[in-house]
């Protein structure tokens, strides 16, 4: 029995539910299924949760607004932040920019200043230069500054006198600031354990500027070493020049005159141009160059020549046995050997004092040279000057011969100071020690 009743109660189909639609008379009926049931409790539950979530939505919009507006605007702030940092880094660049700039141009007005200096000192070298070189005196060049040394790329080469001091220089500096290349070789960052910082325009200045002015001071120093080289030198010749016309009695002339005292001298007190030492260099070498000029001038003037370079002398100055009276005589001057006909200069400039017959001399011109001094030219077979005219020691003055006392064709030379005649040799003497300072 239990079985049976076990065999019922499992075997026994689940009753569907049926859904009874009742309106008057009409009846109507639908089975629900599970699946239908299912289907509608998920819906249901799909619309729940939509609804909940529009809800919250509607609730929580706001929060979630403020929330991106809020996000937004720390967003926009911390982009303004950057930015505002981005412009004061900009600033100080642009100010170091700026402030390098200064530092270069100030720099490079001192470099000018310092060039415009040195042209100019240069301007006032030439005509002491010119004026050395035409007194006689050569520049011993000093050693240059060494090829490789990097200074060359900035300043002239201090190797010739005439350089000028140009722009080129300062071109050079704004084409290694431009580039930004160093001023020197520095080895390749490659090949170092670190990378150096970049340089900036001020520190690439600074080096090359520092180049740039030893290489202005040595110019400046080799300049002045010549100057005062120069200065020795002229000094020495006028002293060997003035030892000479000394020893001769000649006055010296008055620019060459040293004197160290204040007489006859005046005039209103004015503060000096420079105290700068190379001024009064160049004031010394103007002063040394201007005493020699002035005892060269003199020196020229006189005659310390040879009238017969090559010549034999046939008779020299002093007593000897008289040619035609056989007995002691003075001879006055000395004698060369000339051909019939050759030319005759004088040994120094000076004016025809005397052109004609005159007695033994025969033809014979007479110069005055200033100072008391005087030469006498005799036995001419022909006069080519006048009383008068100034020659020059390449003039011609006449023609060898045989005029007045004579045995053959020779010139008479004489040397007469204050009147008197004097020895042609010891002036001959005196121009072979001065052959190295006048012409």
């Amino acid at each position: 029995m239990n079985s049976g009743h076990q065999h019922r109660v499992f075997g026994r189909r689940a009753q569907e539910h049926i859904l009874i639609l009742a309106s008057g008379d009409k009846v109507r009926h639908m089975t629900v299924r599970p699946w239908m049931a299912a289907l509608a409790f998920c819906f249901v539950g799909v619309f729940s949760i939509g609804y909940l979530l529009a809800t919250s939505y509607l609730v929580l919009r706001d929060d979630l607004i403020g929330a991106t507006m809020a996000r937004q605007a720390r967003m926009q702030h911390d982009y303004e932040d950057r930015i505002a940092a981005l412009r004061a880094q900009v600033d100080r660049i642009t100010s170091r920019q700026l402030l390098d700039q200064q530092v270069v141009e100030d720099k490079v007005d001192k470099l000018m200043e310092q060039q415009m200096a040195l042209t100019s000192r240069h301007g006032k070298l030439d005509n002491l230069l010119d004026r050395a070189e035409s007194s006689g005196l050569t520049e011993k060049d000093g050693a240059p500054p060494s090829p490789s040394s990097p200074v060359q790329s900035y300043a002239p080469d201090v190797k010739d006198k005439r350089a000028s001091l140009t722009g080129s220089g300062i071109e050079a500096i704004e084409k290694q600031l431009a580039s930004g290349a160093p001023a020197d070789a520095t080895p390749d960052n490659s090949t170092l354990a670190y990378v150096p910082a970049t340089d900036t325009v001020g520190d690439r200045a600074d080096r090359i500027f520092s180049k740039v002015t030893l290489s202005l001071k040595d110019v400046e120093q080799d300049q002045r070493s010549r100057v005062e080289q120069l200065t020795s030198d002229a000094g020495n010749a006028a002293n060997a020049i003035e030892t000479v016309l000394t020893r001769f009695k000649i006055p010296m002339p008055e620019t060459a005159a040293r004197k160290d005292d204040d007489d006859a001298v005046g005039g209103p007190y004015v503060e000096p141009e420079s105290n700068d030492g190379f001024n009064n260099s160049l004031a010394a070498l103007d002063g040394a160059l201007t005493r020699l000029e002035a005892v060269r001038s003199t020196a020229e003037s006189l005659p310390f020549r040879n009238p017969a370079i090559g010549k034999d002398v046939t008779s020299p100055f002093g007593n000897r046995r008289d040619p035609f009276l056989g007995r002691l005589a003075l001879h006055s001057g000395i004698d060369f050997r000339f051909s019939p006909g050759e030319r005759i200069r004088p040994t120094a400039p000076g004016k025809v004092i005397s052109a004609g017959w005159t007695g033994g001399y025969g033809n014979m011109v007479e110069i005055d040279h200033g100072n008391g001094i005087s030469t006498r030219y005799g036995h001419m077979s022909e006069i080519l000057v006048k009383v008068g005219d100034t020659v020059d020691r390449n003039d011609v003055i006449g023609l060898a011969g045989s005029t007045g006392r004579s045995t053959g064709t020779h010139l008479h030379y004489e040397v007469r100071q204050d009147g008197h005649a004097v020895d042609p040799v010891y002036f001959m003497n005196a121009g072979l020690k001065l052959a190295t300072y006048i012409k």
